[in-house]
Parts: structure tokens; sequence; C-alpha cells
């Protein structure tokens, strides 16, 4: 059992075991801190150097425990240590804190031997040096592993937070990264993917030809700079699915700027390029009747004025409007006022041939324009064909609504030789038929159109 002194070199007996250590061949000349203790672990011997390193002299030491010089808090698990040490009689070594006798602490190594010859009752020789430089050192690469992995963390969930998907190689066009979104498009887990060639994993092919494309990780790794995805590219994913894409590829540089791989970053291209395409088609259609516009209009007439100057043939041009479709809406409600002007639209397109252009000009005026037709009586047979069509009764909301139009005809070149003089001339003749067909009846004041209920 240890004594409360026996921690403390100074209340420590002086004069106990004092000639233990003599003839041992420990010389003060050594660097190394030495300490020589009993088997008890108290000390009989300690050079100038570990002297040095701990404050205590000689004297102090002599008949202390190794140990009472150990950092408070260092100081019960060390003591564990030593004791399995001593009990297996096995060499110990241990790192642990020093408090010196001016207060610092230092970090230290400590190594202790048994020793079996030319000392009574045996002991142990204890080396100890000062390892707080190594520790200091040892602390800033902690933090800053600590710190670098931090980053990498954040990078790594940034990386899998985006939208897009990002794929790195070295510099022999072998994958060293790819985040989430690319593990879903490619069908590869990080894990398959990471050493394997890029072109295992992202295996793009030409749209049109599905030939492997050129590697966008090599160009960019090559030329140096950012290097944009072929056109029309499809990613082959793993189960054969094939995925449009599109983006980029760039160079990753080192420290030294040295061209040490790429990244390639690309996305689904299916949504943007089908908003495209909407964006497209409206710009050109009409939303609610898919009819042409008034811009795709004048686009059409352009193209039919060359054909028909180029064949010497003829163009018609018909101005529809529907009669009173305010009463109409009024009646029946904005809703089923929509749902007659798409059955409308539909009506005006059998009609008419497929070279034909069929727009809905604004509200419930509409534009038919007939591409070379032989004669001006052709323009009006269509007219006719369009009256008989929308006046074919319809039901619309649990009603049966049967249309009346009102159609002006003009003819290209007799009545003029832009859009806008035959839309006038058009829009003139429906006007007056316009009128013609408000012409009061017996009974009623106005014509209204024609609504019956449906009787379920």
């Amino acid at each position: 059992m240890l004594r409360y002194r026996d921690f403390f070199p100074m209340a420590a007996d002086t004069q106990a075991s004092a000639g233990l250590g003599k003839g041992l061949p420990l010389g003060d000349a050594l660097p190394l801190g030495i300490l020589v203790t009993d088997r008890d672990g108290k000390c009989v011997y300690s050079n100038t150097a570990y002297q040095k390193l701990c404050g205590w002299t000689g004297d102090e030491l002599i008949g202390s425990h190794w140990s009472a010089v150990i950092h408070p808090q260092d100081h019960e698990k060390t003591l564990e240590h030593w004791e399995k040490a001593v009990l297996g009689q096995k060499a110990f070594l241990c790192e642990a804190r020093l408090k010196c006798a001016n207060g610092q602490v230092i970090w230290t190594r400590r190594n202790a031997a048994l020793i079996t010859d030319g000392m009574p009752g045996h002991g142990y020789v204890h080396t100890v040096e000062d390892i707080s430089t190594y520790k200091a050192h040892e602390r800033a690469r902690k933090k800053a592993e600590e710190q670098l992995f931090d980053a990498k963390e954040r990078a790594q969930v940034t990386l899998d937070s985006i939208g897009d998907a990002v794929l790195s190689t070295d510099i022999n066009g072998c994958v060293s990264y790819m985040n989430v979104v690319a593990e879903t498009l490619t069908g590869y887990s990080r894990h398959e993917a990471i050493g394997r060639p890029l072109a295992e994993i992202f295996h793009v092919v030409d749209a049109n030809t599905h030939k492997p494309t050129s590697d966008p990780a090599q160009r960019a790794i090559l030329s140096d700079s950012i290097v944009a995805l072929e056109a029309n590219a499809l990613l082959v994913a793993r189960n054969g699915v094939e995925l449009a894409i599109e983006d980029s590829a760039a160079p990753i540089h080192n420290r030294h700027g040295v061209v040490v791989g790429a990244v390639i970053v690309f996305h689904d291209a299916r949504f943007s390029r089908e908003t495209t395409a909407r964006m497209e088609h409206l710009a050109q259609h009409d939303e609610l009747t898919g009819l042409h516009n008034r811009n795709a209009f004048y686009e059409r007439f352009d193209q039919s004025l060359s054909l028909a100057r180029r064949h010497g043939t003829q163009m018609g041009l018909l101005f529809i409007d529907l009669d009173n479709f305010k009463s109409i809406n009024d009646i029946l409600g904005h809703n089923s006022g929509d749902m007659i002007l798409e059955v409308l639209a539909g009506k005006l397109k059998s009609c008419v041939r497929a070279a034909d252009t069929v727009c809905r000009y604004g509200g419930d005026e509409f534009v038919v324009l007939l591409a070379e037709i032989a004669q001006p009586d052709h323009a009006h047979d269509v007219a006719d064909k369009i009256r008989e069509a929308a006046a074919t009764p319809m039901v619309i909301g649990g009603h049966e609504v049967s249309l009346q139009l009102s159609i002006g005809v003009s003819v290209y070149p007799d009545n003029g030789e832009t859009a806008d003089e035959l839309l006038k001339t058009a829009d003139s003749a429906m006007y007056r038929i316009k009128l013609l067909n408000r012409r009061p009846v017996a009974g009623s004041s106005t014509m209204v159109p024609t609504i019956l209920p449906i009787l379920l």
C-alpha cells in the first residue's frame, strides 16, 4: 500500500533505500531522463536530465513514488497501467502529462523495464522523454484533420444536396468521386464506380446514331478548359434506360496548378427540353384551343404567299366570328364558353386541308388561311362547310347548343397582296354578314344562339 507522502517528493524519506542505486551504470551525461525505482516504484536514483525535466533535485526525488510527478488528471489511469505491467512482469510504456515543480505541465513518454540483476529485490529503470513538441504537432495535425474532415463532409453534403449529378475522374480517366444524383442517373453506387474507367460508368451515346460520344473528361484534361457535352447526348444507365442529359466537364487542378483529373456536371434534360418545347409551342399556338396564334398566322401567311407567287395560284382567307358569344357565356357560364371554343376549333380543323392554317385571332374570332386554291369559289365553299359544321348541335354542360357563325371571305391577289389587306377585306365582309344575321325575327328583337336543355 502506497503512503500519502509517497506521492509527494518533498514528503519522502530521503534516507530510505539510499544505497540501493550505488554502482548502477547510469550517467548524468545522458540526455534522456533516467529514473531507477525499487519494486514498489520508489525512486532510488535519477539522473540530471530527469531532474531538469521535472524540476526536482535528486535528493527530493529519493524515496518518492515515481508517479508523484504525474499530472492529477492522468494519475489514476497511469497507475492502473503500471499495476497491470507489474503484475504481469511486462514492460511499461505510457504517455502522460508531468507536472513540474514550477507548475509547468509537459507531455512525457515513459518506458520502464524490470531490473533483475545487480539490484537487491529487483526494481525498474525508467526512461522519460519530453514529447511536448510532438504532442503539439499531433494536436495541430488532428485539428487540421478534423477541419479537413469537416470541410470534406460539408462538401459531400453540399454535392449530395444539389440537383445536378457530379462525377469526377483522376488523370487516368478512372472515376474518383460521384454524388447521390450521379448514382441515381447512372445506376451505379459510388463504391462500385470508384476506380473503374469512366466509360464503364458514364456510358454516353449520340441520340441519332447511338455511337459512343467522345470522353468529355479527357477533352477537358487535354484542353485544360471547360468543355460542353456533345449535343443530343444520351446517358445509357446500368439498366439500359436511355436518358437525355446536358451540361459540361472541367479540368481539376492541384495546388500547384497541375491538371490532376476532371469533373463532369450533368443533369436530366428531359424536363428542360419538355419545358422548352412547351414554350416554343405556346409561342406559336393558342393555349385554350391549340390552334395557331396571330404570330404563327403571319409566318404561315408569308410561306403560303411565297408558294402562291411561285406557282401562280390564289389564296383564300376566311375571317370568322361566333355570333352572340357573349350571350352564350352569360347563359351557360365561361367554363362552358371555353368548351364551345375548343369544340369549334376542332370543327374548323376538320373542314380544311392539312396545308391550310386555322388561327384563333382573338376572343371568339378565328382566321382560316386556304393555301393555293384554284378559284375564289373554293374559299366560299369552305366557308359554307364551316357554317354547316358549326350549326350541328353539340352538347355542352347538359345543354344542346347550335352555333351561328359570321364569315367574311377575301382572295389573294384579287382583294389584296398582303396579310393586312386581305384581313381588312375579310373583316369588312364578315361585319356586313353579322349585321344581316342580327336582323330581327318574328317575336324577337335580336338573334340568339339555339340552346336547348337535355333531359336525362
